[in-house]
């Protein structure tokens, strides 16, 4: 079988597509991963051949862009670097994947290889990373910026979800989006997060026992395991130094606010007086430079990057942004997690884990030392939450949601081609 997987957006985004691109390689298919520069060395560590979308500058400036970290703004900022992407990801699909021979999985903003299965007819796989993606009308999701409660009929908020798509995510993302389908002769997309999604095959990489399946959804989705890929980032081990430091004293606070957010110095400096009001150690991870004060007290390391696999099975308690990668690998390490979201799917992730009974939120403005350290301490003493932590560490331990994407990408492959067979 020949692969090529497309993925589009930062580490949360990539690296799932990339640890399911390693394990189809393993299995011997030829696979290639097409992603935005940045991630080349990573592919190269996993021996993968590799596209690059676009430059090393063009993602920092992304990554940079002050309106990608605000709740309704940050939708038009993504979708505009998100078009820059889908002409190049349609190119070079158009010039080396053959209709029959080859099959594509792509991550949800991977818009390019949607137009590329209309356009030439290639298989395509879609794949949902998060609740969010997933839609439903009986638990519509919280949507950034507007976290309606719950207690608001199922309707009620669908409704207003469907508002989101006419007036916010639709004037971001169609225009530049149909004038180059136009010019393809193809015809308009009405509403993307119905087009978005392959209509031959979707997986949805998140449990059951996280997000139920619910009523409505689409009939050609599968839902596997967190495809868990930590150690396909930056290093798959953690420095010396960090292991040094886990093992010097008790387990410390973790914090983290995502590979990508370049304006958090509030959140880590927050970070520094909510350890020193609980009288605990903390681990800052930061991979943006100028984040972190440059002087920190005793007990406080700061690591621009290490793989949560290896770092948070020895500490106390999460505090990050709730990307869902984040959150799948808090799960595995069976700590509690408080969540203080900025964007996307951040304050959906927040109400599964509410849901689940192992972490809580604050919005950015009630994040402060006063409210956060009462809430981590809640979370770091209440029996009840110590046993949903337990309870969910060991359902992760019985899944491999990348071998389950894997054997489900194989068994529509295979499907296809018998399809194929039986046709002629």
């Amino acid at each position: 079988m020949r692969v090529f997987i497309v993925a589009v957006g930062s580490h949360g985004d990539v690296l799932p597509l990339l640890a399911i691109a390693a394990e189809l390689r393993r299995r011997e298919h030829a696979v290639t991963l097409a992603a935005p520069a940045p991630f080349a060395a990573m592919a190269a560590r996993a021996d993968l051949p590799f596209f690059a979308i676009g430059t090393e500058e063009d993602y920092r400036l992304a990554a940079a862009e002050a309106e990608l970290w605000r709740p309704w703004r940050g939708v038009g900022a993504m979708f505009r670097h998100v078009s820059a992407a889908t002409e190049p990801v349609y190119r070079w699909l158009a010039a080396n994947a053959q209709p029959g021979e080859s099959v594509v999985v792509a991550s949800t903003l991977a818009l390019g290889a949607r137009v590329a299965q209309e356009k030439l007819g290639l298989d395509v796989v879609t794949v949902h990373l998060m609740p969010l993606l997933a839609g439903s009308r009986a638990d519509p999701p919280v949507l950034p910026g507007l976290p309606l409660p719950e207690r608001l009929p199922a309707r009620f908020r669908h409704w207003i979800g469907r508002g989101a798509d006419r007036f916010v995510i639709g004037p971001a993302a169609l225009p530049a989006l149909n004038e180059f389908r136009a010019r393809l002769d193809l015809p308009p997309v009405q509403r993307l997060r119905r087009w978005w999604s392959s209509p031959q095959r979707v997986l949805l990489t998140f449990p059951r026992w996280y997000a139920a399946p619910q009523p409505h959804r689409m009939p050609q989705s599968l839902q596997v395991g967190f495809p868990l890929a930590d150690r396909f980032g930056d290093i798959a081990e953690p420095e010396p130094a960090v292991a040094r430091f886990l093992e010097a004293g008790p387990p410390p606070l973790a914090f983290t606010y995502g590979s990508a957010m370049s304006r958090s110095q509030t959140f880590f400096r927050t970070a520094l007086r909510i350890c020193a009001q609980l009288g605990r150690r903390g681990i800052l991870l930061a991979p943006q430079s100028g984040q972190v004060p440059a002087r920190l007290p005793d007990g406080v390391l700061h690591v621009p990057y290490a793989p949560f696999s290896r770092v948070l099975p020895r500490c106390a308690a999460l505090v990050h942004h709730g990307g869902i990668g984040t959150v799948a690998q808090a799960l595995a390490a069976g700590i509690p997690q408080l969540v203080v979201p900025v964007a996307f799917d951040h304050f959906d992730e927040a109400r599964w884990l509410r849901r689940l009974g192992v972490g809580a939120a604050l919005s950015r403005r009630r994040f402060t030392p006063g409210r956060a350290a009462p809430t981590l301490r809640h979370l770091l003493t209440d029996p009840r939450v110590a046993q949903a932590c337990t309870a969910a560490k060991a359902r992760m331990a019985q899944e491999d949601g990348v071998a389950e994407a894997c054997d489900a990408v194989e068994a529509f492959w295979a499907g296809a081609e018998h399809s194929r067979q039986s046709g002629s």
